[in-house]
């Protein structure tokens, strides 16, 4: 059985290099599944894989990483995201699959979720009540093994309002939210400390914001503790996987116990600091784990 279970989005990344159309295995939940089994834990994947050959590269992919793929349903196909970058910064444009992704939770489904001591969502349809409800009838004791990184994305949304919502409603009953300054401004907050007060107030124990280049605050249970990025010699190459390799390396902290206070937390969020930098350091999403 797996220590973690993702549960989210797999597709196809297609972007341009070199003059070239190159097409890659993507997803935040496949990122993030891959990044805890980089980091030695056991992870399984549950994610909207279509029965096509995008379908088939996503699986062998995910099964070369060792992590266990369960594929749901997908109507419309395997979902895919096409990216421009500029600034080192991607913008999507995704297809129908993606849009209309949805999670199933059969026996297997609910076997895997059941079992794991960490429960990880990642860019799952919040803007579907469905989606919403079967993801908390599923997992139970939420408060204690529930993390959540919506994960918002323009192009994948089809209704802002109910996907903040839902966000409120899961985070209620979540051991720990992940969110970032981007995520904030996208879904109209004032900024990333106020979406971070709101989540607290609807129950969230733990809420992980992510500021870019300002770094990272943990919020909850009366503490506050921030940490800067990490410095590195080489060279910021792009940074996409830069929020999965934070989330990735907090969970599997997290499977060693809930922090007790503010310096097994600093420890923590410098460590996912630290991951997240030499992630930046490599194209791609890949988590990379930092010398020395």
């Amino acid at each position: 059985m797996a220590d973690v279970v993702v549960i989210g989005d797999a597709l196809i990344d297609e972007f341009e290099h070199d003059g070239q159309t190159v097409e890659a295995v993507g997803g935040a939940a496949l990122n993030v599944a891959l990044g805890i089994r980089i980091l030695k834990r056991r992870s399984a994947l549950i994610a909207m894989v279509g029965d096509d050959e995008a379908g088939d590269a996503i699986a062998q992919h995910v099964r070369e990483a060792d992590v266990a793929l369960l594929r749901t349903d997908a109507p419309y196909g395997t979902a895919r995201a096409v990216s421009t970058r500029v600034g080192g910064e991607p913008t999507y444009v995704f297809n129908e699959a993606a849009q209309k992704r949805r999670v199933e939770f059969d026996r297997d489904a609910l076997l895997l979720v059941r079992t794991a001591s960490i429960v990880a969502v990642s860019c799952l349809a919040l803007d579907n009540d469905a989606q919403v409800d079967d993801l908390l009838t599923v997992v139970t004791d939420p408060e204690r093994r529930l993390v959540l990184d919506p994960n918002p994305r323009p192009g994948m949304m089809n209704n802002l309002p109910l996907f903040a919502a839902n966000l409120r409603r899961i985070a209620a009953v979540s051991l720990l939210v992940k969110v970032s300054d981007e995520d904030a401004a996208l879904l109209g907050y004032l900024d990333l400390e106020s979406l971070a007060e709101d989540l607290l107030t609807s129950g969230a124990r733990y809420v992980l914001g992510t500021a870019g280049a300002q770094g990272a605050t943990l919020y909850g249970d009366g503490l506050e503790v921030s940490v800067p990025i990490a410095q590195l010699d080489a060279p910021i190459v792009d940074t996409m996987g830069a929020g999965d390799s934070v989330l990735a390396t907090t969970v599997a902290a997290l499977l060693g116990g809930i922090p007790e206070d503010e310096d097994d937390w600093q420890e923590i969020l410098e460590r996912a600091m630290s991951v997240a930098a030499a992630t930046c350091r490599v194209a791609g999403p890949t988590l990379q784990l930092p010398r020395g």
